[in-house]
């Protein structure tokens, strides 16, 4: 059985999905969620658990015979960057104490790609040294100091690490206005009948479609081996704004969107990651361009609230 914790967040229950659909046993937690998503009905055990207690997270080896890990849970930062800190660092160790204490084969922890910044070579690949550099956001920070603490906390403990340097991740329950990436609210604002604000045609970069991230996380946790303990998870393709805007045109009679020319800060090239190694070790590709994951979100959206 594979344990998903935050496995009713946008990511964790896809990659849960995508776990069950593979034939796999799941549990996943929930701390503050309790709607569990129509196409999980029935399909996986739910567990609520604070992450940040020790004694309940063990607990949960009794009740469940667990094989493998994927640490999703996290917070989201307040005004007290310490208390958010401590809170997400707290987790993060108990889920490894879970892991070597039950002996799991593999153990999987959300890392993200804002890990390259700083980096100039596009695209970005898993065996570019880390820069140090400012980081514009402390999910990021904490992000980057994860990938230290799981490798090292594991070392020698017969556990794989895997790191999941994730990418922009959107779909089925993103947050609708989501303050992380423009083209939910702007997909959003179409569907209410809105001007949205306008944005300019060739800005965009690295973003995966929800589903095809689960399933990315899946077959990294169901691969016979893997050599690496680093992927990147993403769809491996860059996007642009004129993407997603043709593509709402496409499905929507009559739509005309605005799009403002060229790139908001001048020629370049915006980042994306090479997904050669997740595709190597697994056989991952995306089932979504852009005109489908847009035409599979809008229908989505019709039936649910996010």
């Amino acid at each position: 059985m594979i344990l998903v914790t935050g496995g009713l967040g946008m990511i964790g229950a896809h990659t849960a999905r995508a776990l069950v659909d593979l034939g796999r046993e799941v549990v996943v937690t929930t701390h503050r969620r309790t709607e569990v998503p129509s196409f999980l009905a029935d399909r996986v055990i739910v567990e609520p658990l604070d992450v940040t207690d020790r004694d309940a997270f063990l607990a949960l080896g009794g009740r469940h015979d667990i094989s493998d890990i994927v640490h999703l849970a996290g917070t989201i930062p307040d005004e007290d960057p310490v208390g958010y800190f401590r809170t997400d660092t707290t987790g993060l160790l108990n889920a490894l104490d879970a892991a070597r204490t039950w002996g799991v084969r593999r153990f999987a922890v959300a890392s993200s790609l804002g890990v390259y910044i700083g980096r100039t070579e596009v695209p970005w690949h898993e065996e570019l040294a880390l820069p140090t550099a400012e980081l514009p956001h402390l999910i990021i920070a904490f992000k980057k100091a994860v990938e230290p603490l799981t490798t090292h906390s594991l070392a020698r403990s017969g556990v794989q690490p895997v790191v999941l340097r994730i990418g922009t991740i959107w779909g089925p329950l993103v947050d609708p206005e989501s303050p992380l990436f423009h083209i939910p609210p702007y997909i959003n604002a179409v569907r209410r009948g809105e001007e949205p604000r306008p944005l300019h045609a060739d800005d965009g970069g690295d973003c995966c479609y929800a589903p095809d991230a689960g399933r990315a996380i899946a077959l990294l946790m169901t691969a016979q081996t893997l050599r690496h303990d680093t992927y990147n998870v993403s769809s491996g393709r860059p996007f642009t704004n004129c993407d997603f805007a043709d593509a709402l045109e496409a499905i929507t009679p009559g739509l005309r969107l605005n799009l403002l020319p060229g790139r908001q800060n001048g020629p370049g090239n915006d980042p994306y990651r090479d997904t050669t190694r997740l595709t190597h070790d697994t056989g991952f590709a995306p089932n979504f361009d852009v005109a489908a994951a847009v035409a599979d979100y809008v229908a989505w959206r019709a039936e649910n609230p996010r």
